[in-house]
């Protein structure tokens, strides 16, 4: 087994929890920002199941973990996205709270 097969069966495990959080907390509350969550979670698993394909060698025409293929730019496209939404989405739950009386 593989250093990257490894990490990414790993990171698998809290990634998944992290977007069935959201999943959950977006069908209870059903606010944008809850959405964009469980938007950017699903993005950052999409970035894990890369690392696992390109571990296991699935799909060999995506050229996993070479510069400049479409692996490459998958993984990092999912990356980029998973982080700006997750983030957006946590800042518009935040300074969308109603105050506790």
């Amino acid at each position: 087994m593989n250093a990257t097969l490894i990490k990414a069966v790993i990171a698998f495990i809290p990634t998944s929890l992290l977007l069935m959080w959201w999943v959950r907390v977006f069908l209870k509350s059903r606010t944008l920002g809850s959405l964009l969550q469980a938007a950017g979670a699903a993005c950052l698993l999409v970035v894990v199941l890369t690392h696992v394909s390109e571990a296991l060698r699935l799909f060999p025409f995506m050229r996993w973990g070479e510069e400049g293929s479409a692996g490459h730019y998958l993984d990092l496209a999912s990356a980029v996205l998973g982080v700006a939404l997750f983030s957006l989405g946590f800042i518009w739950h935040a300074t969308r709270r109603r105050p506790v009386r």
